[in-house]
């Protein structure tokens, strides 16, 4: 009796011992380590990613509208240009922010919405006031600042205002402590792009191949650019967008004013001599390639001297000698250089991250 009793309990016995013996293990500390290291590897990657290549504009204009129309904001709804009514009526005028030789800019608020009302200097500047509005109507897209609506009769324009005001406070916005995450050399070659862009828009727009004129300088020409929130590059003063038509031999002369510096193209210099006086009917014309002559010296100040902008000099050499070369003709075009540009961004990109990996 007491033998089958305790060959009961050992019966017993043997179901639990098996089941205990199926229990889960623990997981090893190296393991465990080993998954969170992974993990993070797989975090990092994501974020070098969205660093490098996350685009930064959308490839479709979130403020398309159909001509004659706008939309700004937080406007759900494209509205009409406004009219000479709507502008003396609806726009309160707040302070200056700006003046040139053909215009002056006020801040101005419609309808809650801070927007740049433009009024004309004086009337012997008319002429180039109204090439200006005519290049803004028929310009409108991504690369050129939005028009809201305009009044031949008070001449005025109104704009999209951008607080960030003209590419002449680049370095100056830049240097604020809230905008040092985008002062790397992947954001200012991007810039350069965007300016690029704007060139090669010009030279295929919808009105000819047009040229900027108003770039006889450096702070001349950066003063007809707009810096914008998200840090992209506007078109703003079109007033001097001469047009060149190589088919009928049309040329273009910026101004009528001798010209001097190396910052303008060889072929806008007086080519006589001291000795001749300069004559404005005796200049010779030229093409949209002083344009490329000036990218070099542009990209130069959008990069800036940051940790970084040397390596995209170096790296841009070979197409802004090209740009330089005495020989219009010779130079490339915009979209050459925008694809060059285009190849050496992707190129330091994918070095930078491949490095990055590598000391994981």
């Amino acid at each position: 009796m007491r033998l089958e009793i305790a060959e009961a309990v050992n019966m017993e016995k043997q179901p639990q011992n098996k089941r205990r013996g199926l229990a889960p293990r623990e997981v090893p500390p190296a393991v465990g380590l080993l998954l969170i290291m992974a993990l993070m590897n797989t975090l990092l990657y994501l974020c070098l990613d969205h660093f490098f290549i996350a685009p930064r504009q959308a490839i479709v204009d979130p403020r398309h509208c159909p001509y004659g129309h706008f939309r700004i904001g937080q406007m759900k709804n494209c509205s009409p240009w406004l009219s000479c009514e709507e502008l003396r009526t609806e726009v309160r005028q707040l302070k200056r922010v700006g003046e040139g030789a053909v215009k002056r800019v006020f801040l101005s608020e419609w309808k809650e919405h801070k927007v740049a009302l433009s009024r004309l200097t004086s009337l012997e500047m008319k002429d180039d006031f109204l090439h200006g509005l005519q290049m803004l109507k028929s310009l409108q897209g991504a690369h050129v600042v939005t028009l809201l609506g305009y009044c031949e009769d008070d001449n005025t324009i109104l704009t999209e205002y951008h607080p960030l005001g003209s590419l002449s406070n680049l370095e100056e916005t830049l240097n604020l402590s809230k905008y040092q995450n985008v002062n790397t050399w992947q954001h200012r070659l991007q810039l350069a792009m965007d300016y690029v862009s704007i060139i090669n828009y010009l030279h295929h727009s919808p009105m000819g191949t047009r040229v900027m004129c108003d770039s006889n300088d450096l702070p001349k020409t950066l003063s007809q650019y707009l810096l914008t929130s998200n840090f992209s590059i506007l078109a703003n003063d079109l007033d001097a967008l001469p047009l060149v038509n190589h088919s009928s031999g049309t040329l273009v002369k910026c101004g009528h004013r001798e010209l001097h510096g190396d910052f303008v193209a060889p072929e806008q210099l007086w080519p006589y001599g001291e000795d001749m006086p300069f004559r404005d009917n005796l200049m010779p014309s030229y093409d949209e390639k002083i344009d490329i002559w000036k990218i070099p010296d542009i990209s130069s100040f959008l990069l800036g001297h940051i940790e970084g902008s040397d390596m995209v000099r170096f790296h841009l050499f070979d197409i802004h000698k090209a740009c330089k070369s005495q020989t219009p003709s010779e130079r490339p075009t915009a979209q050459d250089v925008l694809e060059t540009y285009q190849k050496v961004l992707d190129t330091l990109r994918d070095a930078v991250m491949s490095q990055a990996r590598e000391m994981l």
